[in-house]
């Protein structure tokens, strides 16, 4: 199994777009190339958001999944 180092994880439940959006471009500025960046969010919205976050900035979103509570994005810092 292929585990990933997570750097910094980021608790964005209960925010609504864009706050997890800013909060992770923040997170992501204070970071090196190459680290990893977990957020977890309740806002439904944050699928599509942060799929064309990641697409606009080049950060890599390594993975991202859903449970019942909540959704997990895994991103790299370009």
């Amino acid at each position: 199994m292929n585990t990933l180092n997570i750097d910094i994880e980021l608790d964005v439940k209960g925010l609504n777009c864009p706050l997890p959006i800013l909060r992770a471009k923040k997170a992501l500025s204070n970071m090196e190339s190459g680290q990893v960046l977990r957020i977890v969010a309740t806002d439904p919205g944050a699928v599509k958001d942060f799929a064309a976050f990641c697409k606009q900035t080049g950060n890599p979103l390594l993975s991202s999944s859903e449970t019942p509570d909540d959704f997990t994005f895994v991103i790299s810092k370009r």
